[in-house]
C-alpha cells in the first residue's frame, strides 16, 4: 500500500510542477505575444471548414438517431400498452366466468 501512494504522490508532484512550469511560462510572456496552443484547455478550437462540416454532419446524425429513437420508445411503448389492455380484458373474462 506504502509503494502505492508514494507513486500516487510521486505523479501529483511531477504534476503540479508541471503545472507551475506552465504558469511561470505564461506569466513570463508579453501580453502581445501570441497564444499558446494549450494555454486553455477549454477554449473552442479554430478549425477549418472540413472540421466545421463534419460536426454539422455529427450533429445531423446524432439528431436522426434520437429521433429514430424516440420513435422506437413510442412503438414500444404502444405494443406495451396493448399487452396491458389484453391481460386486463383476461382478468376481466375469468373473474366473470
Amino acid at each position: 500500500m506504502a509503494d502505492a501512494t508514494t507513486a500516487a504522490r510521486a505523479r501529483i508532484d511531477r504534476a503540479l510542477a508541471e503545472l507551475e512550469r506552465k504558469i511561470l511560462e505564461l506569466k513570463a510572456r508579453p501580453v502581445s505575444a501570441p497564444a499558446i496552443a494549450d494555454d486553455d484547455l477549454f477554449a473552442p478550437r479554430v478549425g477549418n471548414g472540413a472540421d466545421a462540416a463534419r460536426v454539422a454532419e455529427l450533429e445531423a446524425a446524432g439528431r436522426e438517431a434520437s429521433q429514430a429513437l424516440a420513435r422506437a420508445a413510442a412503438a414500444v411503448r404502444e405494443v406495451l400498452d396493448r399487452d396491458d389492455l389484453t391481460e386486463d380484458d383476461d382478468e376481466t373474462e375469468s373473474e366473470a366466468g
